[in-house]
């Protein structure tokens, strides 16, 4: 077998025999013998044999990841499948980067000039689902990777995915899609704002969670599991990548996300195109939630964060209700048992809420616009509201370090709000229905938050 060893996620900690961490956010305290194991391998030592569940449980949730260095499968083990419509510029880019591969098959999604390269040629277009379910089929691989014509994966890729698949709970793992560079003011806004970009911080992927999805821009999934689930659901336009993951998860499979893997993005050409894009993806909500339910919803909060913030935005005559100071005295109690400090507990629920009232600011501005902006305008103190949310913009262009002047910025990322916001609605419109909208209040952290191992 080949070792297993594992980092510590860098925003979980210890406390004594206490772990804390993951996304969603968990407070574990270990026996014992689990604290001895978990510190040996934070050392360096290889998991053994006999505590491959504890180290499953840990990476699952997020605290712990997992590192094999060495792995038996190779490039050659893995097809590239590469769904094209049209863009023959694109293909003729991407193709001398994926020598090592066994395989490279292209499938010509009825492009009006057919596609010299293209292995399968749909005569009308199906859709990417249904390009990338033609190519898969012909894989005859243990391994597919599903490429779009427009990204080039930087060298080594492959590398740094294969050893994942070493785990057979390991399902499918995708790397990190970042915009290539440029000098328009579109691609520098893109390479810091690119829904497809994930970040820099590895993470397994599952709904609720801070990576919550991944593109299937660059997939590389087991052809077994296409097998089993059917691949992807050709009814969909936008977010069947989505869909398919959330199968996955809901399977119990595991999905990661693995950022050290690189593959360059080209962003949309025109910001009409752009904008077009944006709206698309906002429809994808509607579909997603009648087969996923509150997966989608466009915030998490508790219920006792929701109600504290919406108190503040109704105005002053309103605060004689839980405010997110008195409701972020509770945790404390909470956590008491499992034997969390006050002063750790209190830090906790403060990031809660203020993470709560972020989200919450920003569903305002994006999912919720049509109905939240002009409630919320109507009044003096709604203005307010509302100015804060949109701060939001002027913190991420200061925080992200943005190349783009702060008026561009702005300008960008609210067509981006509301191109997308409007999707949302469209989509909820055309299926009549209001999931997409609805905002799921669970109970942070909830019974699954924290435990004893």
């Amino acid at each position: 077998m080949i070792p297993l060893h594992v980092r510590l996620d860098p925003g979980a900690r210890r406390i004594d025999n206490l772990i804390l961490g993951g996304s969603p956010y968990v407070v574990l305290r270990l026996s014992a013998k689990a604290s001895s194991c978990v510190d040996a391998w934070l050392a360096g030592q290889a998991v053994d044999s006999d505590h491959l569940k504890l180290a499953d449980m840990l990476v699952r949730k997020g605290i712990l990841h997992p590192r094999r260095e060495i792995t038996s499968l190779t490039p050659q083990d893995v097809t590239v499948v590469v769904p094209v419509r049209d863009h023959a510029d694109d293909l003729a880019r991407l193709l001398p980067a994926l020598t090592d591969a066994a395989k490279v098959l292209v499938i010509d999604d009825g492009s009006a000039k057919p596609i010299p390269e293209a292995t399968v040629r749909h005569a009308k277009a199906k859709g990417p689902a249904a390009a990338r379910n033609a190519g898969w089929r012909l894989a005859g691989t243990e391994l597919v990777a599903f490429l779009d014509a427009d990204v080039v994966p930087e060298p080594g890729w492959l590398a740094t995915i294969l050893p994942h698949f070493e785990d057979p709970s390991v399902v499918a793992v995708a790397p990190r899609v970042r915009s290539v560079e440029g000098p328009s003011m579109l691609e520098r806004y893109e390479e810091l704002r690119s829904p497809l970009d994930l970040g820099g911080a590895e993470a397994p992927v599952r709904p609720g969670s801070r990576v919550s999805y991944v593109p299937s821009a660059a997939l590389v999934i087991r052809f077994s599991t296409l097998l089993n689930h059917n691949g992807f659901d050709e009814t969909m336009r936008f977010g069947e990548d989505v869909d398919l993951v959330w199968r996955l998860n809901e399977a119990g499979d595991q999905v990661r996300y693995e950022p050290r893997s690189v593959v360059r993005h080209r962003p949309r050409e025109t910001w009409k195109a752009w904008l077009r894009q944006r709206f698309g993806y906002g429809t994808s909500a509607a579909p997603l939630a009648i087969r996923h339910g509150a997966k989608v919803a466009p915030v998490k909060v508790s219920m006792w964060s929701a109600l504290s913030w919406a108190l503040v935005a109704a105005g002053p005559r309103c605060w004689e209700g839980p405010s997110p100071a008195t409701t972020a005295s509770l945790l404390p109690r909470k956590l008491k048992d499992v034997g969390v400090p006050a002063t750790e507990s209190v830090q906790l629920a403060v990031r809660g809420h203020v993470g709560a009232g972020r989200l919450l600011g920003d569903a305002v501005v994006r999912s919720w616009w049509p109905v939240a902006i002009p409630v919320l305008a109507a009044t003096r103190w709604g203005r307010w509201v509302l100015l804060a949310a949109f701060a939001r913009h002027v913190e991420e262009w200061y925080t992200r370090g943005a190349t783009v002047g702060l008026p561009g910025w702005l300008a960008a990322r609210v067509l981006d709000d509301l191109a997308y916001g409007a999707g949302v609605w469209w989509g909820a419109i055309r299926h009549r229905t209001v999931k997409p909208l609805l905002p799921d209040l669970s109970d942070w952290p909830g019974r699954d938050g924290v435990g004893r191992t």
